[in-house]
């Protein structure tokens, strides 16, 4: 689902250290830490929880799960940790391979025929380690339109469909590229072979047996009372906004749970599976467990002197790279006003989960947090992650500001350009992601997408034959350049899209957009 944006990804290490060092932070630094970056990033309601050496040596909420209620966030607080739900997806498909009921290289078409990628080969040759390890040629955030914003009436049966439509920018299991669609694929073959809908299986297969009694997978979610709202800060200040339903997408991004669990389950993993008091009962096999830590596909590794690391790509729901030699396991969560972290240091028997609910500042906390905390584990000197971060979120606001004001600036000082509006009004249709309609509204331009009701505002007219549309949802920032290509008449004949801020989810992939007229 949202992940943290890829200059935190390429910026953590090109770095170099500052003179004052420091120890293993105390359950009292961190509940300092973590109240100052509340305060400094401008979020509601976060929580973190550490584990070492199988034990929970902290787990703690702070702030508010609701600046309206102001009820207290405490360790049982749910939160949706968005794409952490991705590595309990792997754990399910290798229950399964565990007990010969698949195979990692099955071909995925065998499960589902109507399965079928941009190619005869790729659909071909297409496995289920496949769906689970980003390297299918496809590219960032593909169709996740289907499901960002919530709301939409698109169907697991859509996504099966949907592939042969996309152009590749890479080569089949050559390059890294994020996929939440494919995973939505894998939920399916997991409801597939259990004989049980997806949500249900993990529920009883993974979630249950661990005793993470408070954490429910999707729609299994019914007692909302100790439950994170989730906020946004892009405006600075802090606001609540809707609540987002995952609708068939849990198993990419469908959990809800609570740092008390996630310890749980940190736990479980960084014990390679093994379960109760006596280590006895196993979630999955060892042969599993290293499968699901190996590197499946490979990603850059920026020169490094911080931590000297040496490699860095995907497994099976985890980003895998090495820190001062240690292995590190990591995952980041992102839904509208929910971001999650997890990090596990195998090596050094250490866990550390944190989750916020507010939009934005949420991975700044994050980010700065868990990296103190993991610093001060490796023996390095304090770096100042707080300002640091702080100062690089500062910087990509001001380049997206900068850039979306010009481009509202630029549609101001054209609002009394004449245009033909009936040679735009008309029906639309991408093979995809269905019909658009541009009509008139109030003398003005709008368009509306029929699949995605919230994907619907006015057009005003920016240069040339572009508009900008101020979509109706306003929960991120997704306004988007709508470009029409003309036909020798001066007649509207197809529409592309791009978004304004450089700053946008990558989720929003209007850049994969191509309607062609079909109504008048």
């Amino acid at each position: 689902m949202k992940k943290m944006r890829i200059r935190f990804a390429l910026l953590l290490f090109i770095c170099l250290a500052s003179s004052a060092s420091f120890a293993q932070l105390s359950t009292a630094k961190i509940d300092s830490l973590m109240l100052n970056t509340l305060q400094r990033f401008k979020v509601a309601g976060a929580s973190i929880a550490v584990v070492k050496d199988g034990k929970i040596i902290h787990s703690k909420g702070y702030g508010v799960n609701s600046i309206e209620t102001k009820k207290a966030v405490d360790e049982y607080t749910n939160f949706q940790i968005a794409s952490n739900s991705k590595a309990f997806t792997t754990a399910a498909l290798s229950i399964l391979e565990d007990e010969g009921k698949l195979k990692w290289t099955d071909k995925v078409k065998n499960y589902l025929p109507e399965f079928k990628m941009y190619n005869d080969y790729v659909t071909e040759n297409f496995n289920i380690q496949d769906l689970v390890t980003h390297r299918s040629g496809l590219g960032l955030g593909v169709g996740d339109l289907m499901f960002f914003p919530d709301g939409s009436n698109f169907t697991i049966q859509d996504v099966t469909k949907s592939f042969q439509h996309f152009k590749p920018v890479s080569a089949f299991r050559t390059k890294f590229d994020y996929d939440n669609l494919l995973y939505i694929i894998a939920g399916e073959i997991i409801a597939k072979v259990s004989g049980m809908p997806y949500e249900q299986f993990v529920q009883q297969r993974i979630i249950t047996p661990l005793q993470m009694n408070h954490t429910f997978v999707g729609s299994l979610l019914k007692n909302k009372t100790n439950l994170a709202v989730p906020h946004s800060s892009v405006s600075g200040t802090i606001k609540t906004i809707e609540a987002y339903d995952i609708g068939i997408a849990s198993a990419a991004g469908g959990i809800y749970s609570n740092v008390a669990d996630m310890a749980k389950w940190m736990i479980v993993r960084l014990n390679k599976g093994k379960y109760d008091e006596d280590q006895k009962s196993s979630l999955f096999s060892l042969k599993n467990h290293e499968e699901m830590w190996r590197l499946h596909t490979i990603m850059p590794v920026d020169a490094d002197p911080r931590y000297n690391s040496h490699f860095n790509g995907y497994g099976l729901g985890w980003f895998l790279s090495d820190a001062k030699g240690n292995l590190k396991v990591e995952h980041t969560g992102g839904l509208p006003g929910m971001l999650s972290k997890v990090t596990l240091f195998p090596d050094l028997n250490l866990g550390i989960v944190i989750l916020t609910n507010t939009e934005n500042g949420g991975g700044g906390l994050f980010t700065a947090v868990s990296n103190t905390i993991e610093d001060s584990y490796l023996g390095m000197d304090d770096f100042g992650w707080t300002d640091k971060v702080a100062q690089w979120l500062d910087e990509d606001k001001t380049e997206s500001d900068d850039v979306t004001k010009n481009v509202w600036k630029k549609v101001a000082s054209a609002k009394n350009t004449k245009i033909k509006t009936e040679d735009y009004i008309g029906i639309y249709e991408d093979p995809w992601f269905g019909k658009a309609e541009v009509f008139l509204k109030d003398k003005q331009l709008w368009i509306k997408c029929l699949r995605s009701p919230k994907l619907n505002g006015p057009m005003a007219f920016y240069n040339a034959n572009t508009f900008a549309v101020k979509w109706g949802y306003q929960a991120m920032n997704c306004d988007a350049l709508v470009l029409f290509s003309l036909d020798e008449t001066g007649k509207a004949q197809s529409i592309k899209m791009k978004g304004i801020s450089p700053n946008m989810d990558f989720s929003f992939d209007f850049q994969d957009l191509d309607f062609k007229r079909v109504e008048k």
